[in-house]
């Protein structure tokens, strides 16, 4: 992986950034540094292109879902707070609920046209805020980046100024869905060019929503090519 960085964005060193974007109350700042330190205790994890974050303005991340660890794992790098789309189930557990909101986490139905989610992930974006999705709507089965739901179009399109494609792997291999408990491994977060809100505008949302899927479905086998890995399926 020796030609790909793992520096931040220069813009957002420190907690004051330079676009006057809002950085991560000290709680955040907290429960991000105490996942950094309890996921890099149980696996290797490795992340790069993490310049690539927006300095300001709303940002989409779409990102593929391979682990339960996934929104940690994807956003814990990253300087800007995040905001999760989670499952309704999750916001039904007492206790659990109240630490996911603090965590800038809002529900989701899955399954379902939920336009109340979407409203305010449309609003968060709007606010200037990063909002992280996952369109394959459930964990992967197998490995691979699966087909993508069509909201992600209407909030790159509509809401976010920037749309962020990201790949997990490795996560798959070290806690599948079928496996109760995490085992150690070695975990690859990558993050693409973001793509600008004008270039989304430019395709119709089922091409926009195909392509940005192909661009994780590259990192992906760019990244396993790298690391000596076999492609998944193949």
């Amino acid at each position: 992986m020796s030609a790909l960085t793992s520096c931040p964005n220069p813009l957002l060193r420190g907690w004051r950034f330079a676009s006057g974007a809002p950085g991560p109350n000290p709680y955040y700042r907290f429960m991000r540094r105490f996942f950094q330190v309890t996921m890099c205790a149980l696996w290797k994890v490795r992340v790069f292109e993490r310049r690539r974050e927006p300095a300001g303005g709303g940002a989409l991340y779409v990102c593929n879902h391979q682990s339960f660890l996934d929104p940690m794992l994807m956003s814990f790098a990253l300087r800007r707070p995040m905001n999760y789309m989670a499952r309704d189930s999750l916001f039904r557990a007492p206790g659990l609920r109240q630490i996911i909101r603090s965590l800038n986490a809002f529900p989701v139905r899955r399954g379902a046209a939920d336009t109340g989610a979407i409203k305010e992930a449309m609003r968060r974006l709007k606010r200037g805020g990063q909002v992280v999705v996952f369109p394959e709507g459930t964990r992967t089965r197998d490995g691979t980046v699966g087909p993508f739901l069509p909201g992600v179009a209407i909030l790159a399109q509509r809401a976010a100024e920037w749309t962020v494609p990201v790949l997990i792997d490795g996560a798959f291999e070290a806690w599948p869905r079928q496996q109760l408990l995490p085992s150690t491994g070695s975990v690859v977060v990558r993050y693409a060019e973001p793509i600008s809100q004008a270039d989304a505008r430019r395709r119709n949302p089922v091409e926009f929503v195909a392509a940005v899927r192909e661009v994780i479905v590259a990192m992906q086998a760019d990244t396993r090519r790298r690391l000596g890995k076999p492609a998944f399926g193949g």
